[in-house]
């Protein structure tokens, strides 16, 4: 048995080559993810670091663990206003897209490979779902902003599509191992899981809210633990009560991160670092699960499915899944290509290991091949796809300024952004004559690369940012002066 000192000393130097690792990924152009994939895969017994580790049961907590807090963090993040317009076609994606892509794929191991119908199935099902993690972290790494509302349907549907992946995983299992039959009651414990899942979690994520704002604790720190201590019992109980977890904190978190919450700031931080850290676990984990020398043998079969998966099943299900969207064909394209694989398929993959279904160590492998073919094509690809479809939105990034907002009180104010336009009512303005509603303040500006700490007297200039010390009704109020369409009807009268 290893020393605890050694277990520690081991993890502690793996998470700090994968954290300085993501550094060099992201000038290479290379997603973080993968590194931290190839690391767990060196670190392993088929690599120079010779670390033993076959361990599924292990692999399937880290991996449930991890994804139900990334989700939960993904959801906090979440602007509901923003992806409220495509929450249809996102929800089609997400159940629709997943069930064509699981029986498109299924179909294909059948008729192509010689497997049987339920092992293919099963291989279409585990690998149907985009994954949240990687979706994010690639999209965001890359400073990528698509057209409309792609990105919105992208994020939304990575996020919500795990659990019907899960539900048919878990399913096509009982199915193999005969301890289910398909019928109606099947399909309607599918729906019902799904429901009670987005039930619970819009209910629990208000009550998780509340508790948050009157707990009145006494130390800032023990916020951030109540606010994760409170997904995990989330994801806990619904799976408990037959509903899906994942959709429940997923859910929750869309809640929390849309209400008003004490230390926002410190839990939009605490929940950043805390989903870092269990990306890399769960890369980490899933790279030492694998052993490279398994890899060989199924490589040929691996690359045809990830070629059949990327160029024909994921677009095919997203047309279907979109039919009735309005989205131009380009933008669906785009949609198709974002869709990546990542840890989500590889930990369901864990799923036949743990059952013992007969080829489930091929299976585990094909998708981990699988998986690393779709983070290194599309996931470097992304960019210069979305310019080839011409769907990439020439919108500048919004800069982040070097200030944060912790309110002590349940009082609505935040910290708002709000861009002078060329030709807007405030333009040439002095701060004092805005004549701003009682409590706005404008606390900072951001005029090209420098940050202007603003007085009375500051005459405001076109595409200044300025950030305000309001609440979103006063910031609405406050939209038209500084508009440009306010500054051209003003100038008409």
């Amino acid at each position: 048995m290893i020393a605890i000192e050694y277990i520690l000393l081991i993890t502690s130097v793996l998470l700090v080559v994968s954290v300085l690792a993501s550094k060099a990924s992201s000038r290479l152009g290379v997603p973080t993810l993968l590194v931290f994939l190839c690391i767990g895969m060196l670190a392993g017994s088929d690599g120079p670091g010779g670390i033993y580790f076959d361990h599924p049961w292990v692999t399937q907590s880290v991996g449930v663990t991890a994804l139900a807090i990334i989700l939960f963090a993904a959801g906090f993040e979440t602007d509901w206003q923003g992806v409220r317009p495509v929450a249809r076609s996102a929800i089609s994606l997400a159940t629709i897209g997943v069930a064509a892509s699981a029986a498109l794929l299924g179909l294909f191991v059948h008729y192509v490979l010689g497997w049987s119908i339920l092992e293919g199935l099963l291989v279409g099902a585990i690998v149907s779902s985009t994954d949240a993690a990687a979706v994010f972290n690639v999209l965001r790494t890359s400073h990528l902003r698509l057209q409309g509302r792609q990105q919105e349907i992208i994020e939304f549907e990575s996020g919500s599509n795990d659990p019907m992946a899960v539900l048919l995983t878990v399913t096509l299992i009982a199915l193999i191992q005969g301890t289910a039959q398909v019928g109606v009651g099947l399909f309607a414990s599918v729906a019902m899981q799904l429901v009670v899942g987005g039930a619970l979690g819009f209910g629990l994520g208000h009550l998780a809210v509340q508790l948050i704002n009157r707990s009145r604790l006494e130390w800032e720190g023990l916020y951030p633990v109540l606010n994760i201590a409170s997904a995990l019992l989330i994801y806990g109980l619904t799976t408990i009560l037959q509903g899906s977890g994942f959709v429940a904190v997923y859910v929750a978190g869309i809640v929390a991160g849309n209400r008003t919450l004490l230390h926002r700031q410190t839990l939009r931080v605490f929940n950043d670092g805390l989903a870092w850290l269990m990306q890399i676990s769960m890369f980490l984990v899933l790279g030492l699960q694998v052993y490279p020398s398994r890899m060989r043998s199924i490589a040929a079969p691996a690359i045809v499915l990830a070629l059949v998966l990327t160029f024909v099943v994921r677009p095919l299900s997203v047309f279907i899944a979109l039919v009735y969207a309005r989205l131009g064909w380009r933008h669906k394209l785009m949609i198709s290509w974002a869709g990546l694989r990542g840890a989500a398929p590889i930990v369901l993959a864990t799923f036949p290991l743990i059952a013992g279904i007969e080829k489930a160590d091929v299976i585990f492998h094909i998708v981990f091949f699988v998986t690393l073919i779709s983070v290194l094509v599309q996931g470097t690809t992304i960019p210069l796809v979305a310019r080839a479809l011409k769907v990439q939105s020439s919108a500048n990034e919004k800069r982040r300024f070097p200030i944060t907002f912790n309110p002590t009180s349940v009082s609505g104010s935040s910290l708002q952004e709000l861009e002078v336009a060329s030709g807007a009512p405030s333009e040439g303005q002095r701060i004092v004559d805005l004549a701003l509603p009682r409590g706005v303040l404008v606390v900072l500006l951001n005029r090209g690369d420098q940050f202007i700490v603003p007085g009375g007297s500051t005459i405001l200039k076109a595409q200044d940012r300025a950030l305000l010390l309001a609440t979103p009704e006063q910031v609405e109020d406050l939209r038209p002066r500084f508009s440009a369409a306010a500054g051209a009807h003003s100038a008409e009268k």
